[in-house]
């Protein structure tokens, strides 16, 4: 752990201390705000303080280019001209070391997540937790046992076996000591099964005030969909299919296949209404969607994100750049292209009629729409030089968000999409497969591809012989470019470097570089080694 949050542990310890003296006691008649974990209010607070510091994860723009570590250098995208800097070692990996920035917030995020669930389940463990039912109580723990399986998957999926730690710290602590990967992933089990038995049917969220269900809270799919990804990281397909089988035939989601919500009257499709702000969430009509991180626009709710959101910057170009070209909520608000879809993604990835891949979803062609420029407003903008690895880059939409009160455009205020039925079809698709289930692996896929392609079958229908293990991985490209993580995933699937060398290897800009089976973890951070002084904190190999 960071050493700054040994010393907060530290600081609340010295202030219940020097707050013993009696004249100093208060007693609170009434309050705001939740004073202690001891009854309903405080773990309620404590517990929506989970999704606060998720969005942290998400949100982050101290450096810019974060969104970037996790796509360039894989298959999917490259870093352009316009790179930030945190991004640069995650495609010429020979810079890849232990004292890398990327590495070190992922740790701190995850482990910090740790900290706060271990805090909710400790205090709901306890025999002085007498305030709740013990339903409540179980309820409290579920959703904090599914976000401690969540930062604990994280930290497995890039480090390999991590220190675990149950129980919260109450002082500093300098002897950690890595668990077994298999330590780990029993924890993840052991988590997710008790979110999955505890956790409400998303049906059965709570209500705020007004009656509204609060579809953002933890549900037991969510932790089913967890648990089916964890499994199949483990080398567990047969446990994976049940918990994928069972969020699908729960008949609670359904695939997205009319146009809805905000901007029917706009030229569009139904995949891009998905992607649309005001559509994503359950009440807004996205039947999709299984965990949406809920995201408010700060000038109409105090804190509703963290930090400054970059995913627009970074996926959409930078046509402001083109003279003749404005800002417009059509063209997605202000992007400034930091990062670019590989050439693979563009040109050689989806098949003729995928909706996935239309004019509205992956935008290749802009049109001049500064009126004040009237010899070219209304014209196609010409392809030119290097436009097309910057300025006026094919891009995916999904991060489109426009607020003409704010042009510049530094925060992206739009949810964040974390798990939907889509991605549930293709984990399943994923079982199946390594199952050796191969008709029922073209079976799953074919449920999206049914979808996709509006002359199904005729055009896009796949049978038993067309599922591979790379087969599956570009589905999901084609399905989730720019939702999913696509690092992670191809750590997890230990295909990141014969995918990214094999497909991605000839950008023109920034191109791949000192990739091997080194960097299918991270580095440990070498300051949680140094400050670790009590007991060895293994590196990875080659770090």
């Amino acid at each position: 752990m960071k050493a700054y949050i040994k010393l907060g542990a530290l600081a609340l310890l010295g202030l219940a201390s020097a707050c013993k003296s009696d004249f100093l006691a208060e007693k609170p008649y009434s309050s705001y705000t939740p004073v202690t974990l001891n009854d309903s209010l405080g773990t309620d607070a404590s517990l929506v303080g989970l999704y606060n510091h998720v969005s942290t994860i998400f949100s982050y723009a101290d450096q810019q280019g974060w969104p970037s570590v996790w796509q360039v250098g894989t298959d999917v995208a490259n870093a352009t001209a316009n790179q930030q800097g945190i991004e640069i070692p995650y495609y010429n990996y020979a810079l890849l070391t232990p004292t890398d920035g990327a590495a070190s917030f992922t740790w701190n995020r995850n482990y910090i997540l740790v900290n706060l669930t271990n805090i909710i389940i400790n205090s709901m463990d306890s025999p002085t937790m007498t305030s709740l039912s013990t339903g409540g109580k179980a309820r409290a723990s579920a959703e904090a046992r599914f976000f401690r399986a969540y930062a604990y998957n994280n930290l497995a999926t890039c480090f390999g076996g991590v220190p675990i730690l149950t129980q919260a710290l109450t002082g500093p602590k300098t002897d950690f000591v890595r668990a077994t990967l298999d330590e780990v992933n029993k924890l993840i089990v052991d988590d997710l099964t008790y979110a999955v038995a505890n956790l409400p049917d998303i049906e059965s969220v709570r209500a705020n005030a007004g009656g509204a269900k609060l579809y953002g809270r933890a549900n037991k799919f969510m932790a089913m969909q967890l648990l089916g990804e964890a499994y199949l990281r483990m080398g567990k397909p047969e446990l994976a299919e049940p918990q994928l089988q069972g969020i699908i035939s729960s008949g609670r989601f359904s695939l997205i296949k009319r146009r809805y919500g905000v901007g029917t009257s706009q030229p569009g499709d139904f995949y891009h209404d998905m992607f649309i702000y005001g559509n994503q969430r359950r009440s807004q009509g996205n039947t999709e969607a299984i965990w949406v991180l809920e995201q408010e626009n700060p000038s109409v709710v105090v804190g509703g994100i963290t930090n400054n959101p970059q995913q627009r910057r970074v996926w959409g170009p930078a046509y402001y750049n083109i003279v003749g070209m404005s800002l417009s909520d059509s063209t997605g608000g202000r992007g400034i292209g930091r990062l670019r879809l590989s050439n693979w993604v563009l040109y050689g990835l989806y098949g003729s009629g995928d909706v996935r891949n239309s004019q509205y979803n992956i935008r290749r062609r802009f049109i001049y729409n500064d009126p004040s420029k009237t010899a070219t407003f209304g014209k196609v903008v010409p392809y030119t030089g290097t436009d097309t690895l910057f300025s006026i880059a094919p891009h995916t939409t999904k991060w489109y968000q426009y607020n003409p009160t704010d042009a510049f455009g530094f925060a992206m205020i739009k949810d964040f999409m974390l798990m939907r039925l889509g991605e549930t079809y293709l984990l399943l698709a994923e079982a199946q497969f390594k199952q050796g289930k191969l008709a029922d692996a073209a079976n799953s896929i074919n449920v999206l591809r049914q979808r996709a392609f509006s002359s199904y079958p005729a055009t896009g229908q796949v049978s038993s012989s067309d599922i591979t293990m790379d087969f599956i991985l570009d589905e999901r490209v084609r399905e989730l470019i720019g939702e999913e993580n696509r690092r992670m995933t191809l750590m997890r699937t230990k295909t990141l470097v014969d995918r990214a060398t094999r497909l991605n290897s000839n950008s023109a800009v920034n191109p791949i570089r000192g990739l091997t089976t080194t960097h299918l973890l991270m580095p440990i951070p070498l300051g949680e080694i140094q400050l670790n002084k009590d007991a060895v904190l293994a590196q990875n190999p080659g770090y």
